[in-house]
């Protein structure tokens, strides 16, 4: 087995400073093809760090991950799974083979919460092991309802464990711009939305319907493809394609959005997981997060902003078990 380290974090930018489908996913090259990152193995196990931080302890770190696990597991469309193997003294991104969360000290990353890297056999694919870090330079909090002056350990917990089992980062949130360049966050209509709430908010406890598709997508329960369905098609500006357009599809029925980005140069994308039923399908530049919190860097220049928010002129129709057949969304530029 050949295996290779790949680490993701998460932004902090509310304290100051400032294959398509229906989510980000990540990809690993595997000879001329692009396999999806997942567990091929479940369930997968989990250890927890021996060591708190003031506030809570090593015990109520591991009820609040367990928690976070649970929550996870709950999606009724989808089939991830995992076990708690106990306390270990060791910490996180040690590559040694066992999964471990828990907290680190990283002063040096004032804007990053808490970071998911993973360790993959690059001949599949496959993770093999993933950890998790709290960092421990903020303050954190267990507290039921929050606590104003501390992040929720849980909240955190649920974004960096759908990081764990393979999701990206969505874009399906709203923030506003601080004068000194940093965001906060007004709402956000996904867990994997990359910027956190401020401290004491807890509502990031739940995945929303952006998040229960991307994992649906990518761990599947058998009637799960059969009871959904897809949009695709092409986001165009001057009949060429747009790269890196955030596309959404809302459900007046239901009040759910999904949503996912344009993916080449033709301006593809395709937004899998959703329930059957109308949809309004909207095209947006990204500007509520930082560019490289959805592209890889050597996408970014190619990552078009300059055209106005359009929406597709009729319904977008998904059928059960499949898809609305292709669309083209026109957009001009600002």
């Amino acid at each position: 087995m050949r295996s290779v380290p790949i680490v993701l974090f998460v932004a902090l930018v509310l304290v100051g400073d400032g294959s398509a489908s229906a989510y980000q996913t990540y990809g690993v090259q595997i000879g001329n093809q692009t396999v999806t990152l997942k567990w091929n193995r479940l369930p997968v196990r989990y250890y927890v760090t021996d060591r708190g931080v003031p506030g809570v302890s090593s015990s109520d770190l591991q009820a609040a991950i367990g928690r976070a696990f649970s929550t996870w597991q709950s999606v009724s469309t989808a089939g991830v799974s995992a076990t708690f193997g106990g306390f270990t003294s060791a910490p996180p991104f040690q590559d040694d083979g066992m999964s471990t969360l828990g907290f680190l000290s990283r002063p040096d990353l004032e804007l990053v919460l808490g970071a998911t890297d993973y360790l993959i056999d690059t001949t599949t694919g496959e993770i093999v092991e993933s950890d998790i870090f709290f960092n421990s330079s903020f303050r954190w909090s267990v507290a039921q309802g929050g606590q104003s002056n501390a992040f929720d350990v849980e909240s955190i917990a649920l974004h960096e464990i759908g990081h764990l089992f393979g999701l990206g980062h969505s874009a399906l949130g709203e923030t506003t711009l601080q004068p000194d360049g940093g965001r906060d966050v007004i709402a956000a209509e996904a867990v994997m939305f990359p910027i956190a709430f401020s401290p004491g908010n807890v509502s990031g406890r739940a995945p929303k319907a952006d998040d229960i598709a991307g994992l649906s997508d990518l761990y599947p329960k058998a009637a799960f493809k059969q009871q959904s369905g897809s949009i695709a098609g092409r986001v165009t500006k001057n009949g060429r394609g747009v790269f890196g357009a955030h596309v959404v599809a809302f459900s007046p029925a239901t009040g759910k959005m999904v949503g996912n980005f344009t993916v080449d140069d033709q301006g593809s994308f395709g937004i899998n997981g959703l329930d059957p039923g109308a949809y309004v399908v909207r095209v947006e530049p990204v500007d509520d997060a930082d560019l490289d919190s959805f592209f890889d860097d050597s996408d970014i220049p190619d990552v078009d902003l300059n055209f106005r928010i359009t929406f597709y002129d009729r319904f977008a129709i998904v059928p059960a078990g499949g898809s609305s057949g292709a669309i083209e969304i026109k957009v001009t530029p600002k």
